[in-house]
């Protein structure tokens, strides 16, 4: 069962854009999970495969009031003590989401956390879709599929941190129906007990686009990724099963996010 948690942060002290990227996002979450238990800590930082979580760069409140599907992903600015901010987690298993139930549950308002030398503490998670907070939300795996449309044909994808794709030793920003359902088949089946095969990606087509390239300077090493919109469709004699499994996997994608460093903050991408 998926996850996708918003916690609200209010930092004690300025948090420098140095410590704003990927990295301590992710030596972060780590100390959360460290908190709860140790073991499960180290295996996550020690583990090179695919992780079952993703992570979004750290977002101000009062930024979104405009409710822009862009976020923001590189800060040239001190965030200033005080301020009211959120950071998103997503769980793509129930074991890790179970393993961190002390963490939900006993969350301390008063206990400093550190992203690099910022103290900061963490006021309260939400787990349930809000009109105000459209990243929050939980489902589970067989929800997801039961509740995919069996008719639509329109997959309209916002790109809200950079996405790019790993092809070989190099990467690929440009979103090819390959690049994009394959990454969040690869995770769906990887994670879920429904798997999807036979998966006609052949009859998605991208229809329209708002989409442009990205380049991060400050995010560790250079980071170059598509952000914005776009829309697929399907096309064709299809069965019903085929374009539910589409849908499913398009539904899929607040969650498990596509392309690279989704454990870093990049590739968050939700349906419009």
């Amino acid at each position: 069962m998926p996850h996708s948690l918003i916690l609200n942060i209010t930092p004690q002290s300025p948090i420098y854009p140095n410590f704003l990227t990927g990295r301590h996002y992710h030596a972060l979450f780590l100390n959360l999970v460290s908190s709860v238990d140790r073991k499960l800590g180290d295996y996550l930082h020690e583990s090179n495969a695919d992780k079952a979580f993703t992570l979004s760069p750290l977002q101000i409140q009062n930024r979104n009031k405009t409710q822009s599907p862009i976020l923001q992903y590189a800060h040239q600015n001190p965030i200033p003590a005080g301020t009211s901010c959120w950071w998103r987690i997503s769980l793509l298993n129930d074991n890790l989401f179970s393993q961190l139930t002390p963490l939900w549950l006993n969350i301390n308002p008063e206990q400093p956390w550190h992203l690099g030398s910022a103290n900061l503490y963490i006021t309260s998670i939400q787990g349930t879709p809000q009109s105000t907070q459209p990243w929050a939300n939980a489902c589970s795996y067989h929800q997801l599929y039961q509740q995919a449309s069996e008719q639509e044909r329109n997959l309209n994808f916002i790109f809200s941190t950079p996405v790019a794709f790993r092809q070989g030793a190099f990467d690929n920003v440009l979103p090819t129906r390959e690049s994009v359902f394959n990454s969040l088949l690869n995770r769906w089946n990887k994670y879920s007990s429904i798997e999807l095969a036979n998966i006609p990606i052949e009859s998605i087509y991208p229809s329209a686009f708002n989409i442009k390239t990205e380049v991060i300077s400050n995010y560790e090493n250079k980071f170059i990724g598509c952000l914005g919109e776009i829309n697929y469709r399907i096309l064709g004699n299809l069965e019903t099963t085929g374009i539910k499994q589409i849908n499913a996997l398009a539904n899929f994608a607040l969650y498990a996010g596509i392309g690279r460093k989704t454990t870093m903050g990049m590739g968050m991408v939700r349906r419009r």
